[in-house]
């Protein structure tokens, strides 16, 4: 009995234990690289274009982007974590657009429920508020090596030329010159030196000893939070029946298709959908332009890429169904 009086209790108030928390996703349009901070606190360690945060409980936080690129300017900005129009916890999207004057700006994008079971894509960075940004590893030391190299040159050397007798490199050759009309004798003595090919002159040895030290060179590498794999079609599987009613309203609320379109791209952006779900979400829309750009958009974020032919059944003309099929073609380009 004080079993099921206790489990009575913990069901009435676990509402109230469990804070709801919203989530803050920023990603770059021109693929700019940023550090996300939030009340002061940088979120990431490394720069990165597409940045989420959840675990947030207030409904606003002080956000500022710093570009890796020094040269361009840091855009403050304060960043909501709940719905406008549900006023509850969402999912909240910003994007760094540049504007027609060159400058960069931080806009709101979309909110949609946050989701149960997140897939992210490949290229986004998630970080758990409150949680120590990870931050690079200590090098990693590997030995390089280092080479001393020692000459030592010894040279002897041979005067070249030496008066020496015949046979050990010289000859000594003695003239005798008489003229009878001087009535004199002259002797004239030459030296002659002739190098013996024999000996070795001006010879220099170098002799070379090399000594090899090993001395330790730092070569950092950094570790980072680790990031999903995602798989061909970049998701595992599709939004929850309850997920995708609730993300399917907030798109119908929506009164223009340039609006829905970016609300669904932004659903898109933290979660995946089935080809039934897309084509259902492609009947929200009332030009066939905007199907169609939502439906090449969500192809790659589809759990079942080869049943795209629902979606294709869902336009009118012939030339919108053309257009998807030669997408699908070409893999998605």
């Amino acid at each position: 009995m004080k079993l099921k009086l206790l489990c009575f209790s913990i069901g009435i108030f676990l509402p109230f234990l469990l804070k709801a928390q919203g989530v803050i996703t920023v990603f770059s349009e021109d693929g700019d690289k940023f550090y996300l901070v939030l009340n002061g606190v940088r979120q990431n360690s490394v720069a990165q274009t597409n940045v989420r945060v959840d675990g947030l409980t207030n409904d606003f936080y002080s956000g500022k982007i710093q570009f890796e690129d020094g040269s361009k300017p840091d855009i403050t900005k304060n960043l909501n974590t709940k719905d406008a129009a549900t006023s509850q916890f969402a999912e909240v999207t910003f994007k760094i657009k540049k504007t027609k004057d060159g400058e960069l700006k931080l806009r709101y994008f979309g909110a949609t429920p946050v989701p149960v079971n997140y897939n992210p894509p490949p290229d986004m960075y998630i970080v758990h508020y409150g949680q120590a940004a990870p931050v690079p590893a200590q090098p990693a030391y590997q030995p390089a090596q280092q080479t001393t190299v020692v000459t030592t040159t010894t040279t002897a050397s041979n005067p070249g030329g030496v008066n020496m007798n015949v046979g050990a490199g010289g000859v000594n050759l003695s003239v005798n010159l008489s003229d009878p009309s001087a009535g004199t004798n002259g002797n004239v003595n030459m030296n002659i030196n002739v190098p013996n090919p024999d000996v070795q002159t001006n010879v220099s040895r170098t002799t070379t000893t090399t000594y090899t030290t090993t001395t330790s060179t730092p070569q950092a590498t950094y570790n980072d939070a680790p990031q999903p794999q995602a798989s061909a079609s970049n998701c595992g599987f599709a939004m929850s029946s309850a997920n995708f009613g609730s993300a399917k309203n907030t798109i119908a609320k929506s009164s223009f298709d340039d609006t829905k379109l970016s609300t669904a791209k932004s659903i898109l952006a933290s979660n995946c959908m089935s080809a039934d779900q897309v084509a259902q979400v492609c009947g929200l829309f009332s030009f066939e332009e905007s199907k169609l750009a939502f439906a090449k958009f969500a192809y790659g974020r589809t759990t079942d890429p080869s049943n795209y032919f629902k979606v294709v059944n869902v336009f009118t003309f012939e030339s919108s169904k053309t257009d998807l099929n030669n997408f699908i073609s070409n893999g998605g380009r």
